[in-house]
């Protein structure tokens, strides 16, 4: 649930910035909606993002200082008020709104990232070695039914509103066709995103500590198997002689020479296939509404009315989600313990790349000819469905891949700081995705750009960068190895002999299944 509420909040952002734009933003002079400035823009829809770098660092590290239990609530309660508190606003001017908002998604933000190490060590570190990568991929995939859900209550606040205030079209009337009460209608699908948190806490709450951690980090194997055997409903015995025999090899710290010889060509897979990944995901994910708006599938700006902008943009969000994003997560959870981590990240850029290009290259004859205020004599049903395929094999493939191999490869005590790091690589490509896209997808023609912007390459170029990235992505798996059917402790070689056997092998040798 931790998850589902990351997502909502991350992605429910679209159809909150095109009514801000009305709001607050409208200029008579352009005789065009409002929208967001190029600045507010970037702020808004990044500063979640750098919220949620920061976040994913810090409690990565400290997970691994202070214990995953002590930390997880403090990330989830982080995320209930900075949810309510992005609904509110100091003031009634659009720069008070604004800069209110921006500073509470920052810190929903830095909330939401320590979700992301926290979650993926937790589960790691609790499931069995023959379903480990289905328990981490499920948590994950909760992200899909997140971004549905945020989409679903854009649509039902949307339609209430709509039902309620019933405006004109832009066209028919510029100042009636934004009503006043529009102003509620993004802080409730902004405030509402503390619901799934407040539900979750309990729960929390009441989990133990991980007993790889209490005996592999704080070495206390009774209260490790104490821990385990309320988890497991079954008696254990401590071994505590066996923790105290462990070899002193194993206790290098991140970065040192051990570390770098045994798992640095490993944190360099994951933190580069994250970022390349990163890119091209969250630039598609945040500016679907512009790609939906260029090839025709939402009608132009000036022809709805606020509320209808709101409902249509997230119905088109959700109906993606719905056809692409959740099927290719749930496709991972039952494939991914039996074809493998590698092989499901390889194949994911693959056709990722194949997609990306097979929109990019033909651009201008899939959408079509410029006839008014739509695209004409385009073929915009078979873009919608090559670009929906970008979705499902993103999610069948490194979205899911990229999130659950950092908290398999990694000894106990550096486990969550090492996910951190690659999960704040991940962001840092998100970042550089969304500033990156929302400048670079400009028009190449000057009278065809966006108020505010500068001259840009185009959608089409900026397709076809993306599609380099994902085919960066494919070399660069070759640095991940395979986890699936190891232990961890035989992954990160706190076992000692049976690390150097699987160190010694290809990176996406896969090696025989235990349980």
């Amino acid at each position: 649930m931790g998850f589902f509420t990351d997502a909502y909040d991350l992605f429910c952002i679209p159809p909150v910035t095109k009514v801000l734009g009305r709001l607050y933003y409208y200029d008579p002079t352009t005789g065009k909606p409002g929208s967001l400035p190029p600045n507010v823009s970037l702020a808004v829809n990044g500063v979640a993002l750098c919220g949620t770098l920061a976040g994913q660092l810090f409690f990565g590290w400290l997970g691994d200082k202070l214990g995953r239990k002590k930390v997880y609530g403090v990330t989830l309660m982080l995320m209930v008020v900075c949810s309510i508190g992005s609904g509110l606003s100091f003031g009634s001017t659009a720069k008070s709104v604004i800069t209110t908002l921006c500073f509470f998604r920052f810190w929903l933000g830095f909330g939401i990232g320590g979700d992301y190490p926290l979650s993926a060590t937790i589960m790691s570190e609790y499931a069995n070695t023959k379903t480990r990568g289905a328990f981490i991929a499920a948590v994950f995939a909760m992200q899909g039914f997140g971004i549905v859900a945020g989409s679903a209550v854009a649509i039902i606040v949307a339609s209430g509103f709509r039902h309620g205030y019933p405006r004109p079209t832009f066209m028919q009337d510029p100042i009636a066709s934004t009503p006043p009460q529009a102003d509620f209608v993004w802080r409730i699908i902004l405030m509402l995103g503390s619901v799934p948190a407040i539900l979750t806490y309990y729960w929390r709450m009441k989990m133990p500590e991980t007993a790889r951690f209490t005996a592999l980090v704080a070495k206390n194997a009774k209260q490790a198997a104490s821990d385990m055997s309320r988890v497991l409903e079954v008696e254990l015995e401590a071994e505590q002689e066996k923790l105290e025999d462990s070899s002193p090899e194993n206790d290098y710290v991140l970065f040192s020479k051990k570390f770098v010889s045994r798992h640095g060509l490993q944190l360099l897979g994951t933190c580069s296939t994250w970022f390349l990944f990163d890119i091209a995901f969250y630039s598609q994910n945040l500016f679907q509404k512009d790609v939906f708006t260029a090839v025709g599938w939402l009608p132009a700006p000036k022809k709805m009315s606020a509320l209808e902008e709101v409902y249509r943009v997230a119905r088109a969000q959700s109906l993606i989600a719905l056809c692409s994003t959740v099927p290719g997560y749930w496709v991972t959870v039952l494939l991914i313990d039996r074809i493998g981590r590698f092989v499901i990240q390889l194949q994911g850029f693959f056709f990722m790349t194949v997609f990306m290009f097979s929109l990019a290259i033909p651009y201008y004859h899939l959408r079509g000819q410029p006839c008014g205020d739509k695209f004409c004599h385009g073929h915009h049903l078979t873009f919608i469905i090559l670009y929906s395929l970008t979705f499902f094999f993103s999610n069948f493939g490194p979205n899911a891949t990229t999130f659950i191999v950092p908290a398999e490869l990694f000894p106990a005590r550096l486990r969550s700081t090492c996910h951190g790091i690659s999960a704040a690589s991940g962001k840092a490509g998100a970042i550089v995705g969304a500033f990156g896209f929302l400048y670079a997808a400009q028009s190449t023609h000057i009278s065809e750009v966006d108020p505010g912007y500068p001259k840009g390459i185009g959608l089409k170029n900026s397709l076809i960068m993306l599609g380099v990235c994902n085919a960066l992505g494919f070399f660069f798996t070759l640095l991940v190895p395979e986890t699936n059917g190891i232990s961890l402790e035989d992954l990160s070689g706190e076992t000692g002999d049976r690390y150097e056997k699987f160190a010694s092998g290809r990176p996406n040798r896969t090696m025989p299944s235990e349980v």
